[in-house]
């Protein structure tokens, strides 16, 4: 058995892959485009032969492989996804190798890094959020993700915080993820601004807020409003020790952080507002998640306790 796990993070535009040793140093990274446009089974294809080369790069067969992967998932199978289009595709169907093989949804997997190895090191109970292009949620609970009877946990982003709000893509109205997801915060700037003759990102959104914009910063209090009503109600049914801030919008720091934090104490007034953190592994947390689950595959329960966060300086995906 190698001394290395194939771990890949498979995202709707990406995957980030690499192999990670037993101590938890990250021998190799690598991305590769997910062909989704091109239907299910080429990027189940895709998926095998990056494994199949991540191994042959590391000298042969891993001890195991951990995939995080979108959608209803299980550790045996990927059950669905709207994003890829696949249905019910075994573990072992997206490995060309003899080896253990472990799945997770991709934002749990995320947030079981964070909790073995990152922001939720100190904590049990947490909420990992990443807030991109949509907003997700990973509820973890004794240190282990929580996904709920059918795998639907932790989907905050469709939390109805305006109900009488803009319609989300999900067919809800006034969901979260409609005002507070980076791709939101930019397109309710674009769609609303006079003077701009092409759509803003997220980022620059906020870079107008901190000059003092007025729309910028119009746009900007939404967002934190809408998150400080989720987030109250979510502190309210489970009492976390911390909320995990990730993502692109995250990036803004205390921009974001510090309004909220205010906001949120505010909504829950007889009690603590749980402290908010900033995410620690960035865009790595997704693939350090799935060589957890390979570790584990292979029989390592214990994986990531004790890796050292100086082992987890080495390369990052980009």
């Amino acid at each position: 058995m190698n001394s290395f796990v194939v771990a890949l993070d498979v995202g709707g535009t990406s995957m980030k892959g690499g192999l990670v040793t037993r101590s938890g140093e990250i021998i190799r990274t690598d991305r590769r485009a997910t062909p989704r446009d091109r239907g299910p089974a080429v990027v189940v294809a895709t998926i095998r032969s990056f494994i199949d080369d991540l191994a042959t790069a590391g000298g042969g067969a891993p001890a195991g492989v951990g995939l995080a992967v979108p959608g209803l998932v299980t550790a045996d199978a990927a059950l669905y996804s709207a994003n890829i289009g696949w249905r019910d595709v075994p573990a072992t169907d997206f490995v060309p190798l003899d080896v253990p093989v472990m799945l997770g949804h991709d934002v749990r997997t995320g947030g079981l890094a964070e909790s073995v190895l990152g922001a939720g090191r100190e904590f049990s109970d947490f909420l990992f959020l990443p807030i991109g292009t949509g907003i997700a949620g990973a509820v973890i609970l004794h240190g282990e993700p929580y996904g709920g009877t059918a795998g639907w946990g932790g989907e905050i982003g469709h939390i109805p915080v305006f109900p009488e709000g803009e319609p989300c893509a999900c067919g809800q109205i006034g969901c979260l993820e409609t005002y507070a997801s980076a791709s939101a915060v930019a397109r309710r700037y674009s769609t609303r601004a006079t003077s701009s003759a092409s759509p803003v990102t997220a980022e620059q959104v906020a870079a107008l807020t901190a000059s003092g914009d007025p729309l910028a910063m119009e746009i900007w209090d939404e967002a934190v409003e809408a998150l400080s009503l989720a987030l109250a109600s979510y502190a309210l049914l489970l009492d976390p020790s911390a909320i995990v801030l990730g993502g692109g919008l995250a990036e803004a720091g205390s921009l974001l952080s510090v309004p909220l934090a205010e906001r949120l104490q505010k909504r829950l007034a007889f009690r603590d507002a749980p402290p908010l953190r900033q995410a620690a592994l960035g865009v790595s947390a997704g693939m350090l998640g799935a060589a957890l689950l390979g570790w584990r595959a292979a029989g390592f329960a214990d994986a990531g306790v004790t890796w050292s966060p100086d082992v987890l300086k080495t390369p990052r995906v980009a």
